[in-house]
């Protein structure tokens, strides 16, 4: 199916992602682009330290969905996996909250080895996917350390103690991003907003306060979406006040936003040029949507043809903003 975008007049397209649901209109737009179309920014907010290791969780998941190795059933790690280490390390009394399979455990290893040797981040990432055959250029949203802190009533927690570890149990008051402020945009990045040929942008359907913020937090971001002048269109994450996967729905609620997708629109107001959401939640959106433009669609992907279909309705809605603008430019 690659290449199907061409038809479309479709040029570059840049994605901001989190992991799992992210990676699956990740992996639609690649199938439906032309190859070598499309850049994905990654959170790197969920990035932690982790038995000496440097994990990126969201940066894998990527890299595994779009070269076809991931765990299909469970949305993140390798197919196929196999788990020694784990249970080597159980024996020996070590900590066993977070999951580290063989081969995920060979992603880590090589990606803290030469973080250590001085390399970026950005040029680790190019490589591995490089070697797993992603086919698509992931880039981290920055090269110097993010981390989302999750604030609750008992103290401030390490976002993977929080989602994994406490299982997103306790209530928040408060989401941080530590690091953003010495953060800068990489050359990679700031290349991909502005390239020439550039057509869309695409916010995915991620938890907007723990996978696109943390992006969107960086110095210089949100200035280089706004400066690229193409269509930005988000892709809502939660359906009828329900988030389609992880705590998304809780955790707005808990810290007063409305957990609804017209609470992840006016998370990205002043971004988006449109905003694709459920049918049943559009009639709602219409009081927020501040010229946006809102489109009704099924935004589950539960099947491959699913993410190519709501990929190719993004590159279309895109292409609609686009002749809008246009049009209104003749005017």
């Amino acid at each position: 199916m690659s290449g199907e975008g061409q038809a479309a007049g479709q040029g570059k397209v840049v994605a901001l992602s989190g992991g799992i649901g992210g990676a699956k209109l990740a992996l639609g737009l690649k199938r439906v682009l032309a190859p070598g179309a499309l850049s994905v920014i990654a959170n790197t907010g969920d990035d932690f330290e982790h038995l000496g290791l440097t994990v990126s969780p969201d940066i894998d998941t990527l890299v595994y969905t779009l070269a076809g190795v991931s765990n299909r059933s469970q949305g993140w790690g390798r197919e196929g996996e196999t788990w020694s280490f784990m249970s080597a390390l159980e024996a020996l009394g070590g900590p066993t909250w977070f999951q580290l399979g063989d081969g995920d455990l060979a992603m880590h290893v090589v990606r803290s080895d030469r973080l250590r040797a001085g390399e970026t981040l950005t040029a680790i990432t190019a490589d591995l996917a490089q070697a797993l055959g992603a086919g698509v250029t992931i880039l981290p949203m920055a090269d110097r350390p993010v981390r989302t802190k999750i604030e609750t009533a008992a103290g401030v927690l390490d976002f993977q103690d929080y989602f994994v570890r406490l299982r997103s149990e306790p209530e928040i008051t408060g989401v941080r991003y530590e690091g953003a402020e010495a953060a800068t945009l990489s050359d990679a990045v700031a290349a991909a907003l502005g390239h020439a040929a550039l057509a869309a942008i695409v916010i995915a359907p991620s938890n907007p306060l723990i996978s696109i913020e943390p992006i969107l937090a960086v110095p210089g971001m949100r200035d280089a979406i706004r400066a690229a002048g193409v269509a930005v269109v988000g892709v809502s994450p939660v359906i009828r006040g329900q988030a389609v996967k992880g705590p998304t729905a809780k955790m707005m609620r808990e810290i007063g936003l409305e957990a609804t997708a017209a609470g992840v629109l006016a998370r990205y107001r002043g971004i988006v040029d449109a905003f694709i959401a459920d049918p049943d939640d559009i009639p709602a959106l219409e009081g927020h949507a501040g010229g946006v433009t809102l489109v009704g669609a099924n935004v589950m992907m539960k099947t491959l043809d699913d993410r190519d279909r709501l990929a190719r309705l993004v590159l279309q809605v895109a292409a609609k903003v686009a002749g809008g603008r246009a049009t209104a430019g003749k005017t």
